[in-house]
């Protein structure tokens, strides 16, 4: 689980100074990742404005590029072409998205390690990371369509 404090220390180890708007952030992603919330950077500012309406747009804008880069914020791809962002621990995972409700659901499931290899080898490739896209329809949706 991502602490407040875990965030915190990314924006430090990021060279940044631990300001008030970044503690607010801190504060509101912890609790985001205890609920297993997703959002946008938008939806974020906009949260944050009710607590301090000085806070700037930019400033959450550029506090998730920071985090994400450091691997604190996933950012979530729907089969739509719009994304998310979802606080996830620091363990290898993808994301299974639901093409109607947008639901996500993390799994650990991934391909088998010779199968990069194989990848690297027919393309040349060194391979440095990778993101498995995978897009459905969640049981509640399938669940709704089938008693249309």
């Amino acid at each position: 689980m991502v602490t407040a404090a875990a965030v915190r220390l990314a924006f430090e180890q990021a060279g940044l100074r631990n300001t008030r708007p970044r503690r607010l952030i801190a504060e509101q992603l912890a609790e985001l990742a205890t609920d297993g919330q997703n959002f946008s950077s938008d939806d974020l500012w906009r949260t944050l404005q009710s607590v301090d309406p000085g806070l700037g747009r930019a400033t959450v804008f550029r506090a998730v590029d920071i985090l994400l880069a450091r691997g604190v914020l996933d950012r979530v791809d729907f089969a739509d072409n719009t994304h998310r962002y979802r606080v996830c621990g620091a363990e290898h995972h993808h994301h299974l998205t639901c093409t109607q409700c947008h639901r996500v659901v993390e799994v650990e499931a991934c391909l088998p390690g010779d199968a990069f290899s194989s990848i690297a080898n027919q393309t040349g490739f060194d391979l440095e990371g990778h993101s498995i896209e995978l897009f459905g329809r969640c049981h509640d949706c399938k669940e709704t369509a089938a008693s249309a």
